[in-house]
């Protein structure tokens, strides 16, 4: 098996001159990173370099590095290289995805100082004629929501088993808190603090917050029925999580994992909640809690701004796309013409 140490292939995709101790497996991370971040050999440049990128962006550009030099490409790289290697994609990749690659094929030339070749008319040209053009797998801008009424014929038909105590917790503050799956799978147990009207949530990191600053997100009381802050409870007294991770897998014989559920497992545990309750899981996925709180939140008339402290959303127009998804037939003035 090719690895990334070959002394054939290691100098021309990475172009770097660092002794190698010792030969190892390649991996997807161990390419982008070295792309990205090596100088010769470890140093706080290095280090910096790396904590720069958000751990999910240093894994999509190493992944993506990696497929460029198994696709026959090289670093550095002319345009005419990139723009080639764009070309022979655009039919079974979304123009999203290439994007991804310019980014992240940009981000190793610019790190070592070498010229950009993205930056050249021949890349962006291209780039912009295979988005014209319409071609490759077309993927939706927003999952689709999980409404409140959906939500609630789901947790109606759950039962009262460990697995089904976790998975009400699970979608019950990740509607309430408007949590992406990442947030829900990070969340520790000291991360929550009890308050007069519900819960405190810290959220430590997460996509608008990448430098650590910390957030708190309160997590009211609900309808006995369907209170997030009773699921919740009720988790951690039969689970027994005194400490680390809050959402952890839990065995076949019925014991509680030490490890973190993983965010993938978030999109599952809602498919098959969904199918559970009856209900068609065709266009959901893990961000379908949050899609469904901002749209119910807005069919129900709350202000954008109070929408925008509870999603967190850095702008305004990431939740409006939710508000004119939800009120597409409110005052429509076709109403009166047909």
């Amino acid at each position: 098996m090719t690895t990334m140490w070959d002394k054939k292939l290691y100098p021309r995709a990475i172009n770097c001159t660092m002794e190698v101790p010792h030969p190892r497996d390649a991996s997807i991370e161990g390419v982008g990173e070295c792309a990205i971040n090596c100088t010769g050999g470890f140093s706080l440049v290095e280090k910096f370099v790396r904590n720069s990128l958000a751990p999910n962006t240093l894994r999509a550009y190493s992944s993506d590095l990696a497929m460029f030099i198994k696709w026959g490409g090289c670093l550095p790289a002319p345009p005419q290289l990139v723009a080639e290697f764009l070309a022979a994609h655009a039919h079974s990749h979304a123009s999203s995805t290439l994007s991804r690659y310019v980014a992240a094929v940009s981000k190793v030339h610019r790190v070592r100082s070498l010229p950009d070749p993205t930056s050249s008319e021949l890349v962006r040209a291209t780039m912009l004629g295979i988005r014209r053009s319409g071609l490759g797998p077309r993927r939706d801008a927003i999952a689709k929501p999980l409404m409140r009424d959906d939500l609630f014929k789901v947790l109606n038909a759950m039962g009262s088993s460990l697995t089904d105590c976790r998975d009400r917790a699970l979608l019950m503050l990740g509607f309430a808190g408007a949590l992406r799956r990442s947030e829900v799978v990070g969340l520790d147990v000291r991360d929550f603090a009890s308050a007069p009207q519900g819960v405190a949530v810290t959220l430590r990191r997460s996509k608008t917050d990448q430098f650590n600053e910390g957030r708190q997100l309160g997590i009211p009381h609900g309808h006995p029925a369907h209170c997030p802050v009773k699921a919740l409870e009720q988790w951690l007294e039969r689970s027994a999580i005194g400490t680390g991770p809050l959402f952890r897998p839990i065995n076949k014989a019925g014991s509680v994992t030490e490890r973190r559920l993983s965010g993938e497992a978030v999109s599952l545990i809602i498919k098959r909640r969904l199918i559970a309750a009856g209900l068609d899981p065709t266009g959901y996925s893990g961000h379908s809690l949050r899609a469904g709180f901002a749209t119910s939140a807005a069919i129900e008339g709350s202000p954008l701004w109070k929408i925008r402290m509870q999603t967190r959303h850095a702008t305004d127009q990431g939740v409006a796309r939710y508000v004119r998804t939800s009120g597409l037939f409110d005052h429509n003035a076709a109403v009166k013409m047909i």
